[in-house]
């Protein structure tokens, strides 16, 4: 079974929580009479493990941020989800500097405790792509890093990369001004693809993913998922998003998952939303559109991928690394 069309009505505070569907540019709502292809638990019926995609809107109140989080993990859980990939800003995104370092807590503190009980609650693995995690020095210099944080379905923090290419960009006329490297620290390396229940999983974080580099390197180390967990701008995500996205799987022959943050999160930011799923042919599996808090369930075959790279032997057909630093 691929490309599962679904979706699913469901209570959420302040917007809707929706199941978002695979069909590309398309957020559909069908009364559950219509979920044929899904079991009587409501568990979509599927020979391939399945991971949950989610989009979300982050404001400065952490408890909030929890609660709708909870809700999404629980709701991909339910699905069949083996495991749930939040996105950048997952735990607040502040309203300023000052908010944004005060509210940075460690990865022992209350946050990365809570989603670890979760995780072992429910038996699930969690991907919490741009956790505020505090700096190394932080009593003396308050900086931040930038993290991404595995967590197992035993509650146990199995991977932590901490971003590497910060955002510092000023696009005049288009009202984008971010400048990441006041106060956050650059990671000092890449760290090793996780073996999950749904594959190989490479870690990135948001702008990470305009530098191919990055996710060519992942997938020599074997990666068959690469994560790009988001808060992309509006400006930049309607020009850019979805290209660099289906670039990224093309080129490495991975899947690509980006959980996205959407909407205001204050009067001073947005987000452009559209959480996504590419397979390694580049083929959008699915996309949560540009308004509503939802999760995108897709299924992961790394059958498909093996074929893939079998009759498109690309990475076989890449020269020694001294060929393309010939011109250097």
């Amino acid at each position: 079974m691929s490309n599962i069309i679904s979706a699913l009505k469901a209570s959420f505070t302040p917007r809707p929580m929706l199941l978002c569907g695979t069909l590309r540019r398309t957020l559909l709502l069908f009364p559950k009479s219509h979920l044929s292809r899904r079991s009587q638990t409501g568990r979509m019926a599927s020979s391939h493990p399945l991971a949950a995609v989610c989009q979300m809107t982050s404001t400065p109140d952490k408890e909030a941020n929890f609660t709708a989080c909870k809700r999404l993990v629980k709701q991909s859980k339910d699905g069949g989800a083996s495991m749930v990939f939040l996105p950048e800003g997952f735990d607040y995104i502040g309203s300023n500097r000052e908010e944004t370092l005060q509210l940075s807590e460690s990865l022992q503190g209350d946050i990365i405790t809570r989603y670890t009980q979760l995780a072992k609650k429910l038996n699930v693995w969690l991907s919490l792509g741009g956790f505020h995690e505090r700096g190394h020095d932080w009593e003396n210099d308050r900086r931040i890093y930038n993290s991404h944080v595995i967590i197992n379905g035993q509650g146990e923090v199995v991977s932590v990369y901490r971003k590497g290419h910060l955002f510092d960009v000023e696009l005049t006329g288009k009202g984008v001004s971010l400048k990441e490297s006041a106060f956050t620290i650059p990671g000092p390396s890449l760290v090793p693809p996780v073996q999950t229940p749904v594959g190989k999983v490479g870690l990135g974080i948001c702008y990470d993913l305009r530098f191919p580099e990055l996710s060519l390197a992942l997938q020599r180390q074997g990666a068959e998922i690469l994560t790009y967990p988001s808060a992309f701008t509006v400006a930049t995500g309607v020009a850019h998003w979805e290209v660099l996205l289906r670039a990224r799987a093309i080129e490495t022959q991975c899947f690509v998952l980006a959980a996205a943050q959407v909407g205001a999160h204050h009067a001073k930011r947005s987000s452009y939303g559209h959480a996504v799923a590419v397979d390694p042919w580049g083929v959008v599996m699915g996309d949560c559109g540009g308004t509503d808090v939802g999760v995108a369930m897709v299924e992961i075959d790394l059958l498909r991928l093996q074929d893939i790279r079998k009759d498109m032997p690309v990475q076989q057909h890449r020269r020694e690394r001294e060929y393309y630093s010939a011109l250097d």
